[in-house]
């Protein structure tokens, strides 16, 4: 008998989508324990510092059941490290739900269904984890957009000047901006709004800028938010 999908889970809540194209929608977050990279400004250790719980396929689904119409997103940790996420996001896109999930890019993206929104975050020099991105990664997000129009969108979490210019150079060597919708957000307290929006225009970037809503939103509260 095939054993029944069970996911370790750190945290589930309701709240406001703080980041990608989608920011400012309801939103029903399922946070993922684990994660396979260590950048030197996460703000989740809590995923693979803390217990978790574990959690079957259909409790998550309940959960879910209990916001109808809302966005769900996927995260982490990296929740692509749980085969059974898997059967996770098949049976959310079957529920009528728009899926979004985010993956740091270390692990491959094309066996993700194309109805899922692949957040994919490519880490730059001053996450310290530059090293761990798949490079076939970029040629996959191109793929998916031209067969599937907005299923993949790329982030760049920027720290200071020197991963802007890494940033652009690398949107701008594979056209990114041009396939797959592109956002530069910086590091709170290490990266100033200000100083990012006039690189970008600056050099004329077509990218978006993006803040994370939630913490504007609700800057007291480092999780669940």
């Amino acid at each position: 008998m095939a054993q029944k999908p069970v996911l370790n889970i750190s945290e589930l809540f309701y709240s406001i989508q703080g980041e990608s194209t989608y920011a400012g929608l309801p939103c029903v977050f399922i946070r993922l324990a684990g994660c396979n990279l260590r950048c030197r400004y996460c703000d989740a250790r809590y995923t693979y510092e803390e217990a978790h719980a574990t959690m079957a396929l259909d409790a998550l689904l309940s959960f879910v059941d209990r916001y109808p119409g809302a966005l769900v997103e996927i995260t982490g940790g990296e929740p692509l490290l749980q085969k059974d996420v898997y059967p996770l996001m098949e049976q959310l896109v079957a529920r009528g739900h728009t899926v979004l999930l985010e993956t740091n890019g270390s692990l491959p993206i094309d066996t993700i269904a194309p109805e899922v929104i692949v957040i994919m975050d490519i880490k730059t020099p001053g996450s310290q984890m530059v090293e761990t991105f798949a490079s076939e990664n970029i040629a996959c997000a191109k793929e998916r957009n031209r067969s599937t129009r907005g299923s993949c969108e790329i982030k760049f979490v920027l720290t200071g000047k020197n991963d802007y210019i890494w940033a652009r150079d690398l949107v701008n060597r594979h056209s990114l901006n041009s396939s797959c919708p592109t956002l530069f957000s910086p590091v709170k307290g290490e990266l100033k709004p200000e100083y990012l929006a006039s690189w970008i225009l600056q050099d004329q970037l077509a990218v978006r800028l993006q803040l994370q809503l939630h913490t504007l939103i609700w800057p007291h509260l480092s999780r669940g938010a």
